[in-house]
């Protein structure tokens, strides 16, 4: 049975400028590590780390979509969902293009015989990430569950992918420090090109801004009755 919120979110209460906070907190360190991983990757030659700065730039692009909607809803607007989609799906060519370019980087350096240069900012940039990430993706969830809201749940999860993605940018290039393996970095690379491919899939369907007029995914909707949400919300 599906756990995402179904009823329509409560934004009146301290969840909900929770939730704000994590979003501005989510834009504020992504921006931070994402110029420290692009420019400790670019010294070092590292393929992964350059792609997971892009990703966190990425990511801080999804997060501004999460948040001007939120303070929507709190201020009692109505957020517009076409230039949210809009957005969405332009994030979403940017996951496909990272996915491309690490891809692309990590076979050329794979059969080129390129060999990077151990990133100890890119190790330590990614530890201090892998404590930071699992945190506010469990704090925004809390912060979603208790608002009922599936926008803010929907961005947990996408935090929660984050971690994923340090985890593995993490060991790629601790691995490397230690034993040398050359074949490592463009190998998280792929790893990266596999996270972005899948951020993307959910961001070109509008998973963000799918809240509560969307039906759960084991809970199809009735027979004849229209669903409020379209290009690509079930």
């Amino acid at each position: 049975m599906s756990t995402t919120p179904a009823t329509v979110p409560d934004v009146t209460g301290p969840a909900a400028h929770r939730a704000v906070r994590y979003a501005k907190f989510t834009i504020g360190y992504n921006v931070i590590e994402g110029i420290i991983a692009i420019s400790a990757g670019a010294v070092a030659g590292a393929v992964s780390l350059i792609g997971f700065g892009i990703d966190s730039g990425i990511e801080v692009a999804a997060a501004v979509v999460v948040l001007v909607r939120l303070l929507a809803e709190i201020k009692g607007g109505e957020p517009d969902e076409a230039k949210e989609r809009r957005a969405l799906k332009f994030i979403a060519l940017t996951f496909f293009a990272l996915a491309a370019y690490v891809t692309v980087e990590g076979i050329r350096d794979l059969f080129g015989g390129e060999k990077p240069d151990t990133s100890l900012v890119g190790i330590v940039l990614t530890g201090v990430s892998i404590v930071i990430m699992p945190w506010l993706a469990r704090a925004k969830r809390k912060a979603g569950l208790e608002m009922n809201s599936r926008l803010v749940v929907a961005d947990a999860a996408e935090t929660k992918l984050c971690a994923w993605l340090s985890v593995s940018t993490f060991a790629g290039l601790l691995a490397f420090a230690f034993f040398g393996w050359t074949w490592l970095d463009p190998v998280a690379g792929f790893v990266i090109a596999a996270f972005a491919i899948m951020e993307g899939k959910e961001a070109w369907e509008g998973e963000l801004v799918c809240d509560d007029g969307c039906e759960d995914d084991d809970k199809p909707a009735a027979s004849g009755e229209a669903s409020s949400c379209s290009d690509g919300c079930k």
